[in-house]
């Protein structure tokens, strides 16, 4: 029967699996776990069959990974024939290991479970896991495994009743496959790359098919596609996928690497340029890789070396000059596309622009899937939590959070291990299991680095950590929360989420707290800008700070931006006439990102004051912050609540009153409890201290207690930093707000605060 060849997905690669529709599963007679060959154009696999995808269902489609495509010389899209195998159970196998490994002990048994299953050939070298972090030889943690003898010869399956022995010889003395191609395993193969289906097919598509097929195109009267330029966040895939796109298609690869070319002796620069594709032209079809492009084709006008300029030119020239390239395709990566210059992102040179951007939490898994492929990994790990935990995270992030991971996982081991012998025991080997908790441990140290210049640790602060507040929370939730949880009910509704809320309220209340539980509470990124930071003396560079920090939100939503102190960058324009412009520019940048142009997807903005009458109307109106929510002073209950959250891990006395210590704090804000419980404790500490010897408190320190009489004596020492007078003039804001206010309300509230 024929099939057509399709990628494998991710988690199965690396298995020696096919996976085979039903349909053609029943015609070929075949059940799971059967054998099947393979043939392609010039080579051959076998593979051990296994149920088709649903969305396969019908459609003739086989899908293998990269090292069974190259065994067989196939690429994705080529017909295959299949046809049932007659493959013997190996009674002993023997397999060399590379000449680097050294381990001492037994490890056949070892070897053997991993290889159970797998059907392999004399001179085969099949991809092994050690799940060994430091002797990974690449992103799957794989070493080649040669295969020195079988015992019946031929192709044979391993199985538990298989004798694996190691060869003394190291692999590299072991004659391969007669068949040069089929011999080695592809670096990168599209099983490698995770979460970037649709860019993958977009790149196949301008590349494959123009090497292919080229008569489609002749067909059609047009010339195939020249260019692609990948660009996007470091991290996130690039240089990988052409790599990939380089191992499994059969053309000669050249790569450049952007700042290796320049010389400094004139002219020496483009004629480097010049012999690599020449070098291209000669052995097409042929792809030429130009990494990090932007550090050899700056923007001309904007450059000031000569060499720089001359060598753009020459690539100009060369992508789209009177000499015709042949079939030579060009792709381009870089993470800087507003660096390059403009008269190469024409069509003719780079014709498609394809973003690599973060990925989202379905292709982070797929990451996190290629990375723990070899992994020995726990039952108690599970990826899909950390697919969900890893907002901003790319590629280069998740293989680091996979290593870092395999890291702690050795160091448990690290004392059972005898660095200064040669050998490592294998018994060691096999008992190594990376956790759950190794997992936990390796995402505390990782930050994301799409969101490294801005990214703020989000404490671990739930709504249980604030008290009191219910209304203010319950808004909050509404504003943020439910567009992020539920956006198909705001989607049936044909609502737009809220732009942004503005937090006002007497200082020590609970703004930044607030702020801070409700990117936690909805699994956001949180980017924290105090609002005068952005202030810079360079003309320009304050509003390139507020540019800077959006587009960083818009690709890495859902994004929580929280401007604290906003009052200082946003003023009323028209009022200050000090500071040469840059507040008022400030509020128009601002203005612009939040209700300009481009769309703020699933971006929230949160602001926080406690001057809300200095603030700029424009950015009061709807479609900007146009929630605008009261952060008031506690009343008893709230206070109460407050209270249990201060005192919750304290070693109170059975005399201590919270309700009667909420009584007794008429007018006293969140941070003034908290600075109340604080000096209690200080006062009990102090008290305990000056009563014993130093020799006895380690023994007697479990029998201190908070009593109410410390309480009595810290609201002494801690005054309430709210008056009637300032609660009365933000309950007026309040009114104000509530009113829909005109500017002259603006002006009566701003004078009640001088």
């Amino acid at each position: 029967m024929k099939l057509t060849v399709k990628p494998l997905k991710q988690k199965d690669a690396g298995r020696g699996l096919a996976a085979i529709d039903r349909r053609a599963m029943a015609d070929l007679d075949l059940e799971n776990g059967d054998y099947i060959l393979i043939r392609g154009g010039e080579g051959r696999a076998v593979a051990r069959v296994w149920p088709g995808y649903p969305e396969d269902e019908g459609k003739g489609v086989i899908r293998i990974d990269g090292r069974l495509r190259q065994e067989a010389g196939v690429g994705i899209d080529d017909r295959v024939e299949v046809e049932t195998a007659d493959v013997k159970p190996a009674t002993a196998v023997t397999v060399a290991l590379p000449q680097n490994l050294r381990i001492r002990g037994n490890i056949g048994g070892h070897i053997r479970d991993k290889l159970s299953g797998q059907a392999v050939t004399k001179g085969q070298t099949v991809p092994f896991s050690l799940g060994f972090g430091p002797l990974s030889s690449m992103s799957g943690q794989r070493i080649p495994l040669k295969i020195a003898e079988t015992k019946p010869t031929g192709t044979v399956v391993v199985t538990d009743s298989t004798e694996v022995q190691v060869s003394e010889k190291p692999a590299e003395q072991i004659v391969s496959q007669p068949s040069a191609e089929n011999g080695g395993t592809p670096s990168v193969t599209y099983e490698d790359i995770g979460g970037l289906d649709d860019e993958l097919e977009q790149v196949r598509e301008m590349i494959e098919l123009p090497m292919r097929h080229p008569e489609l195109f002749r067909q059609l009267g047009i010339e195939p596609p020249k260019g692609v330029l990948l660009h996007g966040p470091p991290g996130t895939g690039k240089t990988l996928m052409a790599k990939a796109v380089a191992n499994e298609i059969d053309a000669y690869f050249t790569d450049i690497s952007g700042p290796e070319i320049m010389s400094k002796y004139y002219g020496e620069s483009e004629e480097q340029l010049r012999e690599v594709f020449e070098e291209a032209s000669d052995n097409a079809p042929a792809i030429v890789f130009i990494d990090e492009l932007d550090s050899i084709a700056p923007k001309r006008g904007e450059t000031s070396g000569d060499v720089e300029r001359r060598v753009v030119a020459q690539l100009l020239s060369l992508m789209d000059g009177l000499e015709e390239r042949g079939q030579v395709t060009v792709i381009g990566a870089t993470n800087r596309l507003d660096a390059l210059d403009p008269a190469l992102r024409r069509g003719g040179r780079f014709d498609r622009e394809i973003e690599i951007g973060v990925p989202d939490k379905g292709g982070r898994k797929e990451i996190l899937q290629v990375h723990t492929r070899g992994m020995p990994l726990a039952e108690d790990v599970n990826l899909d939590v950390y697919a969900e935990n890893t907002h901003g995270f790319v590629g280069a992030d998740l293989e680091s959070l996979s290593k870092e991971a395999a890291m702690n996982a050795l160091r448990r081991i690290r004392p059972e291990l005898d660095l200064e012998s040669d050998e490592i025991d294998a018994e060691v080997l096999e008992s190594l299991r990376v956790t759950e908790n190794d997992f936990r441990e390796a995402l505390k140290g990782i930050t994301p680095s799409a969101l490294r210049e801005v990214f703020v640790e989000v404490p671990d602060i739930t709504w249980n950590d604030v008290g009191g507040l219910e209304d203010t929370k319950e808004r909050l939730r509404e504003t943020i929360q439910w567009p992020l949880e539920y956006p198909e009910v705001f989607e049936a509704m044909d609502m737009e989420a809220a732009k942004g809320v503005l937090l006002y309220g007497p200082p020590g209340t609970g703004k930044t707290l607030l702020a801070k539980a409700v990117a936690n509470e909805s699994q956001s990124n949180f980017i924290s800008i105090k609002g005068p930071e952005l202030l810079n003396k360079y003309v320009g560079e304050s509003e390139r700070g507020v540019r800077d920090v959006f587009e960083k939100a818009r690709s890495n939503a859902p994004t929580v931006v929280f401007f604290d102190e906003i009052d200082s960058i946003a003023g009323q324009r028209g009022r200050n006439m000090s500071d040469s412009g840059v507040g008022e520019r400030v509020v128009s940048q601002l203005l612009t990102e939040l209700d300009g142009l481009e769309e703020l997807e699933d971006v929230v903005v949160v602001a926080a004051t406690n001057r809300p009458d200095l603030i700029d109307t424009a950015l009061m109106r709807p479609g900007r912050l146009d929630r605008h929510v009261h952060v008031p002073v506690p009343d008893e209950a709230a206070r109460r609540a407050i209270f249990g959250v201060h005192t919750r891990e304290k070693p109170l006395a059975d005399d201590v009153d919270l309700d009667r210590l909420a009584r007794r704090t008429e007018g006293y804000v969140g941070a003034d409890i908290e600075a109340v419980c604080r000096e209690a404790a200080m006062i009990a500490s102090r008290d305990f201290i000056k009563s014993v010897d130093r020799e006895e408190i380690e023994g007697s320190i479990g029998n201190v207690r908070i009593t109410m009489d410390h309480f009595e004596r810290a609201l002494d020492e801690v005054n309430a930093s709210v008056t009637d007078e300032v609660r009365e003039r933000y309950e007026e804001i309040e009114e104000a707000f509530s009113s829909g206010e005109t500017a002259a309300d603006r002006e009566q509230v701003s004078r009640t605060f001088q």
